[in-house]
């Protein structure tokens, strides 16, 4: 090989040359550089420094006004990187002979082939991607005598593209690196739009999905798949805060809880009025070519969503598009989505959820994955067959029978948007695996009030998310009804008869599905194994698909959608409830669906009357007593207090509940649901809900006392007789409010006393007791 006369051009073409080989590229200008600082035509530190500002001021001609923060480490890397080659072939082609750089080339050349003479070792942490993924696949690819020298290496590779591509969460990458194959990440940054990670919810989806298809039996494997997906990196979040002038919003964290809600509604339509840089919609634009019709959905994948300890549910936004009309629609939609959602990470709920986890000062970029959505035209509408949520640990058992570890289900018809909220007068239906026909409800009366009674749709006419009555599914000849509802036959629940049209008559319970298909053994074996490799329990949401063929027994088909550790509190030591307890020292009893628990100490409840709540009139009132539990909770952060209220706490439907969030009550060591016909409320638990994730990670429990059973006790004198201490603590102008929210001191109904809330899971008991200070104390001593 003959090579022309020095310059920089020349220099240039031949790299230029070898440049689909990146290492080879690489190994030449590592040697180039030896050669620069060996003859002294300039030392290392000056190079590195040269480098390191021009790359500086590169950021500052795009624009960056604080480069140091604005951009990714791995787009820095990638910068600094194209710097320093470039620096390399000036400093060479003007300051050495030709013949040097020629036997640079000959000797790297002359090199390839031998494994240990080809290798270069290189700091991973600073080099491209492209550079990674060679040197992956090139160990992938030695034979394995060979290949073993090089493991080490390889997992390290592995190691830092997980953590720059997925998730950067080292609980995460301690599992993900046993599991991911180069082949794999290589598939996901394809996938990845923009620079940066593809967070926490992507992240968790994955690697499910690749622990089942690696240790699951082949029937297992084959009934799982995940959806067609996108991830918009989380680098993108700056760079659109960057190009529309929203800088200024990034320290919203900081401010008061009182400026943050006043802001937040400015915030959210400075976001709205966001635009995206060209080679970001030009990507959009491919997806929605691929996706034609299909709806999607666009959801969160913030950093720290779906890890250990801190799930996320529920925190930021996640929008169903039906991806109807012209081409620009489509685009307008789903960028709007974008920009919503990255608005969602101000939202005073989540900041202020992010200061109780002490999270406040992590930098919470968010990244966004877009999925199409699984399910099936009917009609003008579009939606999945089932979907649901799914965890390995059952922790309520609503019969003795029921096994903790086999797992719960929460199961609806349509989107799984009524699984994971409470919403309206509606109920999913709710499975324990470990008995999956065994209902909550014994009789047909109840099982009837307490199934679902509107499904989430998406309505392709309206290009919309709708909510319609059960009945119009009913009507609508849905092929595989049979599977979810069954027939009301003098008094008993049985098949649903064909071409029936008693629409009445009908009650959503899945007994078809869990009775006459794989699902609930498919799901089961899942659930085990995902805790296993996970080493906790788990947290999943799922659509269904019913396949009838030719045979009697149809399949299904299972869509992961997300995976993340199950919230749950660690089991508190052995419990028991105390033998001879007076009947005039119980404030409440319960046995049914009771965790394992114990509250001691109890100074305060929080009460809500139901006759005080339910008259409150207007939308104004109950935000006024929202904000009211909030400022209580804050007063009483020092002391044990719990909160009992009537119906569902944390229900986005006010007329069914309290309808607070998790920031109005976290301090909070219980939370009592009362629940029957005296108080006009459901009894159906949030167990499962995103509200009850929260709970959980804060070790609060969730209670229900059903005051219709037989062997509940309520002592209502106790409650509404007692003096009423809140204006102690906070002021209320409003009587209205006033009337509905009383804050009790257990020493004033009886002194030197207080109460202790044993929870025992295994008999399914709980009992709230007042305890004499006094013989406590002797007892201790």
């Amino acid at each position: 090989m003959t090579f022309p006369n020095i310059s920089i051009d020349n220099v240039l073409k031949i790299l230029l040359a070898l440049s689909q080989y990146p290492i080879l590229s690489a190994r030449i200008r590592h040697q180039m550089r030896k050669a620069l600082f060996a003859r002294g035509v300039i030392t290392r530190e000056a190079f590195d420094e040269e480098a390191r500002v021009k790359a500086v001021e590169s950021q500052e001609r795009e624009g960056l006004r604080n480069p140091f923060e604005e951009e990714q480490s791995e787009v820095w890397s990638n910068r600094l990187a194209r710097i320093r080659d470039s620096q390399t072939d000036f400093y060479f082609a003007y300051n050495l002979p030709y013949s040097e750089f020629e036997n640079i080339v000959r000797q790297v050349l002359s090199e390839k082939g031998n494994a240990d003479a080809e290798f270069i070792w290189f700091n991973p942490e600073l080099a491209p991607q492209d550079v990674l993924f060679e040197q992956a696949e090139m160990i992938e690819s030695m034979p394995p005598q060979e290949r073993e020298k090089y493991e080490a290496r390889l997992q390290e590779l592995e190691v830092v593209l997980i953590r720059t591509i997925i998730s950067d969460q080292l609980k995460y990458i301690k599992m993900a690196r046993q599991w991911f194959t180069v082949a794999d990440l290589k598939e996901i940054r394809r996938r990845k739009i923009g620079s940066g990670k593809v967070g926490g919810k992507a992240a968790g989806m994955l690697l499910a999905m690749r622990i089942l298809q690696e240790t699951a039996p082949p029937e297992i494997q084959a009934a799982f798949k995940i959806p067609t997906s996108y991830y918009l990196g989380s680098d993108i979040f700056y760079n659109f805060m960057a190009l529309n002038g929203l800088m200024h919003w990034n320290d919203q964290k900081y401010k008061t809880e009182e400026r943050m809600r006043a802001d937040y509604p400015t915030l959210r339509a400075d976001f709205s009025k966001g635009q995206f840089a060209p080679e970001i919609l030009e990507r959009l634009d491919e997806v929605l070519v691929e996706a034609g019709h299909t709806p999607l959905i666009v959801r969160s994948s913030s950093l720290l969503e779906d890890n250990f300890g801190t799930s996320f549910a529920g925190k930021y936004e996640s929008i169903f598009l039906p991806n109807q009309g012209t081409h620009g629609e489509k685009l307008s939609a789903l960028t709007s989505a974008i920009s919503e959602i990255y608005a969602s990470i101000m939202d005073p709920d989540a900041l202020l959820y992010r200061h109780h986890k002490d999270l406040a000062d992590y930098d919470e970029r968010i990244a966004i994955l877009i999925q199409f959505v699984e399910g099936e035209q009917m009609g003008k509408y579009y939606l999945p067959q089932a979907a649901g949520v799914a965890f390995s640990r059952n922790l309520y058992r609503w019969s003795p029978q029921i096994r903790e570890d086999e797992g719960f289900l929460r199961l609806v018809l349509g989107l799984g948007t009524r699984a994971v909220d409470l919403v309206a007068d509606d109920c999913p239906r709710l499975v324990a695996l470990s008995h999956p026909r065994l209902q909550p409800s014994s009789d047909v009366r109840s099982a009837r009030r307490y199934s679902q009674q509107n499904v989430d749709v998406i309505d392709l006419e309206k290009n919309q998310l709708v909510t319609i009555p059960i009945q119009e599914i009913f009507a609508a000849d849905y092929p595989t009804l049979r599977y979810a509802v069954q027939m009301e036959q003098d008094g008993y629940l049985g098949n649903l008869s064909s071409h029936s049209s008693e629409y009445k008559k009908m009650v959503v319970t899945f007994d078809g599905l869990l009775a006459r298909t794989p699902f609930a053994k498919t799901i089961r074996a899942a659930l085990k194994l995902l805790e296993t490799h996970y080493e906790a329990p788990v947290d999943t949401e799922f659509t269904v698909q019913i396949l009838e063929g030719e045979t009697q027994k149809p399949e299904i088909k299972i869509s992961l959608l997300q995976c993340r550790p199950q919230s749950h509190m660690h089991r508190e030591e052995e419990v028991q409830i105390p033998h001879n307890l007076k009947e005039e020292d119980i404030l409440f009893a319960t046995q049914r669906m009771v965790p394992q628990g114990l509250v001691q100490n109890i100074r305060y409840i929080l009460f809500v009357t139901a006759e005080g709540y339910f008259s409150l009139t207007s939308q104004s009132e109950r935000t006024q007593l929202e904000r009211a539990i909030g400022q209580l909770n804050a007063a009483l952060k020092d002391e044990t207090y719990i909160a009992v209220g009537p119906g569902r706490w944390g229900t986005s439907t006010p007329d069914l509940g309290v309808h607070i969030s998790y920031s109005d009550i976290f301090h909070a060591r219980s939370l009592i649901e009362l629940a029957g016909e005296a108080v006009g409320a459901s009894p159906e638990p949030s167990f499962g809900t995103h509200f009850f994730q929260d709970l959980m990670e804060a070790k609060i429990y969730p209670l229900a006392v059903f005051l219709d059973d037989a062997d509940t006790l309520f002592k209502r004198d106790f409650f509404y007789t007692t003096p009423n201490r809140t204006l102690d603590f906070i002021s209320i102008e409003n009587p209205n409010v006033l009337n509905a929210l009383r804050l009790i001191k257990i020493s004033d109904y009886r002194a030197h006393h207080h109460l202790d809330l044993v929870m025992d899971g295994r008999q399914s008991r709980a009992v709230a007791f007042l305890v004499d200070e006094e013989s406590a104390d002797a007892t201790t001593d």
